[in-house]
């Protein structure tokens, strides 16, 4: 039983919208994907592909590829500013037999994706102009001037979703208080064989492994919403974190160049509907989160899966858009919150939040994941 679809337009050439596409093919839809890059290109340096993740990864056959080109992390750490540690676990203890913990560079993760993405007719340098709905269809236009016809559209086109303006109308997203700043060195710090976690006050800044002796760092600054200028973004950088230890300083020291570093306000998305007649958002588009939990990612795997589940489910299209928001909403709220929740504690002076992460971040940190363990 499927609903009466063939034809998918899936906007966006992302994680959602490359994962959607694989498993949309498994199913023997013809999809079709537009992105309005000319070139593939993942922003954001690395990305923590956790085991909920690798999960979704291996029903879609990704998995051996993305392990061989990541780094397999074991161990997760909080640490003050000088290095001495809040909180540390096995990640093993909190996962269990889910899957591997990856780090990996975004443009090598997007590189597998898009191998995968045979049998998807991809067009870049694309995006749409308009989107007029009918009963049976949805008429698409371009911004190549081209228009087709579909029976789904998908947006999985980020933040910034043009899908989402289109069908929902202008909904502008919240700033979360912190500006992020991204980057990867070809270095590994000496002894850095965990996913680890510096906190100061009003900012932090973590290093994970990903792969080919190199790291990926992410400072997280609680600062204005600004447009950070790429001239001198790497003296401001370090300016930023200079009184922070090892391995901090030796991270920053091997990055040479302003263009290595990718900076962006922390924003948030949250909708009272994912879909309207025969339009559906999925990842970021839907409901971006703040980064603090980590699964941005691995929650857009896990939309690309569970709307393939359900529009596979279901002989009509309504049914199989509730099944996945019923299936989805909860998962995704609970990241929501929980993530919010990281962040506000991360905004406390060390004074108040150190104690407590000694005291109980193991367990906090365990209580937080563990919804997430079961499969969605």
């Amino acid at each position: 039983m499927m609903a009466t679809i063939d034809r998918v337009l899936i906007v966006g050439g992302g994680i959602a919208g490359l994962t959607l596409g694989r498993a949309l093919c498994q199913r023997r839809l013809t999809v079709d994907l537009v992105e309005q890059s000319t070139e593939w290109r993942a922003e954001g340096g690395g990305i923590a592909v956790q085991p909920n993740g690798m999960r979704m990864l291996g029903k879609l056959g990704f998995a051996a590829a993305v392990e061989e080109a990541g780094a397999q992390i074991s161990r997760w750490s909080f640490r003050d500013e000088a290095g001495e540690v809040l909180a540390e676990d096995k990640l093993d203890e909190l996962w269990g037999n889910v899957g591997p913990f990856i780090g990996i560079e975004r443009t090598r993760l997007q590189q597998i994706l898009v191998a995968g993405a045979a049998g998807i007719r991809c067009r870049l340098g694309t995006s749409i102009s308009s989107i007029e709905q009918h009963e049976n269809t949805v008429t698409v236009a371009f911004t190549d001037a081209s228009t087709s016809t579909f029976d789904l559209v998908v947006g999985a086109d980020g933040i910034s979703s043009t899908v989402r303006t289109l069908t929902f109308g202008a909904i502008s997203p919240d700033y979360s208080g912190s500006m992020a700043w991204r980057s990867i060195a070809p270095i590994r710090p000496h002894g850095l064989d965990q996913l680890r976690f510096l906190l100061g006050d009003g900012c932090f800044f973590g290093l994970c492994p990903v792969g080919s002796g190199r790291t990926y760092g992410f400072g997280n600054i609680t600062a204005p919403r600004s447009h950070e200028p790429v001239r001198d973004r790497l003296e401001r950088l370090r300016r930023y974190f200079v009184h922070f230890g090892y391995p901090v300083q030796e991270y920053l020291g091997a990055l040479t160049k302003d263009e290595q570093i990718h900076c962006a306000p922390v924003d948030i998305i949250s909708l009272d509907r994912w879909h309207c007649g025969r339009v559906v958002l999925i990842g970021d588009a839907a409901h971006a989160s703040s980064p603090m939990m980590g699964q941005g990612g691995c929650m857009a795997m896990e939309d690309a899966l569970v709307l393939a589940e359900a529009l596979s489910s279901f002989d009509n299209l309504e049914a199989a858009f509730e099944n996945y928001a019923a299936r989805r909403r909860p998962r995704v709220g609970w990241v929501h919150r929980e993530s919010s929740a990281v962040a506000a504690s991360f905004r406390l002076t060390p004074a108040i939040r150190n104690p407590v992460l000694r005291q109980h971040g193991t367990q906090m940190f365990r209580q937080r994941f563990a919804p997430l363990l079961t499969t969605p």
